[in-house]
């Protein structure tokens, strides 16, 4: 470091230059030291990086153990920085538990290196107990003076926050929305002062911005209108914001549009309150504005990519309508299996979870006969062992268009694969027995078996339900069925 500069600091400012606590360059020397960088960049035409560094959960820890012990873990962390650092790089400290680097002569890919190597060095002197985020920009690429290098490597640094912490988020500007890709925003609010605010906050960047001031017109609007994003206030005269947000969670065409609760409230009551409502995000009045900005658009992100799954779901779900339209003996047949699949569930006592995967596992269970020939499918004598063997890999089939959506189905996978198991290990695709079979699999098996029994087939007619029913109870006593599941859905439909 220009011991130069250090000099002149002192003498016009009067004031250290470093920090008594750590031991890095105070934030005034900081501001001095970026300006002449900036000098230089531009003289040179070298670029040079800022780092900002934030412990994660530093105010909870220190209420938790006591400023002393805060203190000496803003030395330890200190010490951390300037080892993973060049002599050249200046560290200091921006604010109470914020860091900041100037990286030198380096551009972006060898200053996220070192920030890296930063993030990486906490992570393991503190076993993962601490952690640090790290928002970056850098010079000339990013930004033309330094308050808004700065400006934008503290939008970095809160993407770094929202996107679970302990990591380096470099800044990237993104591109302005055209207006037919505008993404719309329902902001509710009974203040037309926060309304006006949160506009203003929001329309530069181009979002469509829809206002309201109650409950009632919230909920009405939505009928109307398709919105990617809800900023919505908690304490609102007759319907406040937790009641809003439930009816939206509890409305099929609403449910996936993220919730952004911003409210006066800070304490864990409210905020558990509104996590049960089904809020995805909370802030505090008067809201931050990088910070709100980052939800937003995190939380837009989030609504696109849910919205991607739901129409991937709703095409496999359009292919399994085609697949039973090819075939006049099954017709109905997914409907009437996933409508009794789910009754058995709830009858059950299953979690929402596993009644949602009961319901998608009986639309797409028999999705891959759409790979199994029509002359098979069709056939009016009994197939023929290869013909069978073909059949069988139906199962497999419907597993594997249906796994590019693993994270949506989840254990409908299970349900969707593993339908004509049987306990005894006689069925197929893989032979599972007993426990092996998952209970959502369990209750396909018995609900696709029993309707099966009751539909025309190619090769002979529908069974009376007298018989029906008594091929279910042999196959229960005779260990293929789960004798508890066939007993339920005998109890339904007796």
């Amino acid at each position: 470091m220009d011991i130069r500069l250090q000099e002149d600091y002192q003498k016009k400012i009067h004031a250290p230059f470093t920090d008594s606590l750590t031991g890095l360059f105070t934030h005034g020397f900081f501001q001095v030291s970026l300006d002449r960088e900036l000098k230089r960049s531009r003289r040179y035409g070298w670029p040079f990086t800022i780092g900002l560094i934030d412990i994660d959960f530093f105010s909870a820890y220190n209420k938790r153990l006591g400023h002393l012990q805060g203190d000496r873990m803003l030395k330890e962390l200190a010490g951390l920085v300037l080892q993973k650092i060049r002599r050249v790089d200046l560290a200091a400290r921006y604010s109470g538990d914020v860091f900041t680097v100037i990286f030198i002569n380096s551009d972006a890919p060898s200053a996220r290196e070192a920030a890296e190597r930063i993030r990486q060095s906490v992570e393991k002197a503190y076993g993962g107990a601490i952690t640090i985020s790290v928002g970056l920009s850098s010079f000339p690429h990013d930004a033309s003076n330094g308050e808004s290098l700065i400006h934008k490597a503290q939008e970095a640094l809160y993407q770094a926050k929202i996107s679970g912490k302990n990591q380096v988020y470099f800044f990237k500007e993104e591109k302005m929305p055209t207006d037919d890709q505008r993404s719309r925003v329902l902001v509710v609010d009974d203040d037309p002062g926060n309304l006006k605010l949160l506009e203003a906050l929001l329309f530069p960047l181009n979002y469509e911005v829809i206002k309201v001031s109650n409950g009632e017109d919230a909920l009405s609007t939505l009928n109307k209108i398709d919105v990617d994003l809800i900023l919505l206030d908690i304490l609102m005269p007759n319907m406040d914001g937790y009641e809003v947000c439930r009816r939206v969670k509890g409305n099929e065409t609403t449910r996936l549009i993220p919730v952004l609760m911003i409210t006066t409230l800070d304490d864990i009551e409210s905020k558990v309150r509104g996590i049960e409502a089904g809020a995805q995000d909370f802030i505090t009045k008067p809201p931050n504005k990088l910070e709100l900005l980052a939800r937003v658009k995190s939380l837009i992100k989030l609504k696109r990519l849910n919205s991607n799954l739901t129409s991937i779901e709703n095409v496999l779900i359009s292919m399994a309508n085609a697949v039973e339209s090819k075939d006049p003996y099954t017709k109905g047949h997914i409907l009437r299996v996933s409508t009794l699949a789910v009754a058995l569930g709830k009858g059950k006592g299953l979690s929402m979870a596993d009644i949602e995967a009961l319901r998608l596992g009986g639309i797409l269970h028999d999705i891959g006969k759409i790979g199994i020939p029509q002359e098979i499918l069709g056939k009016t004598t009994p197939l023929t062992p290869d013909e069978w063997k073909i059949m069988k890999t139906h199962a497999d089939k419907s597993y594997m268009i249906s796994l590019p959506l693993k994270k949506t189905l989840g254990s409908a996978l299970d349900a969707i694969r593993y339908h004509h198991e049987r306990l005894d290990g006689s069925g197929y695709p893989v032979g599972l027995k007993g426990d092996e079979i998952p209970t959502v699999a369990r209750i396909m098996a018995v609900v696709d078996f029993y309707d099966g029994l009751l539909t025309d087939r190619p090769y002979r007619k529908r069974m009376i339900h007298k018989e029906a029913l008594a091929i279910l109870r042999q196959d229960a006593r005779e260990g293929k069925l789960d004798k508890e599941i066939v007993d339920d859905l005998l109890e339904m439909v007796e």
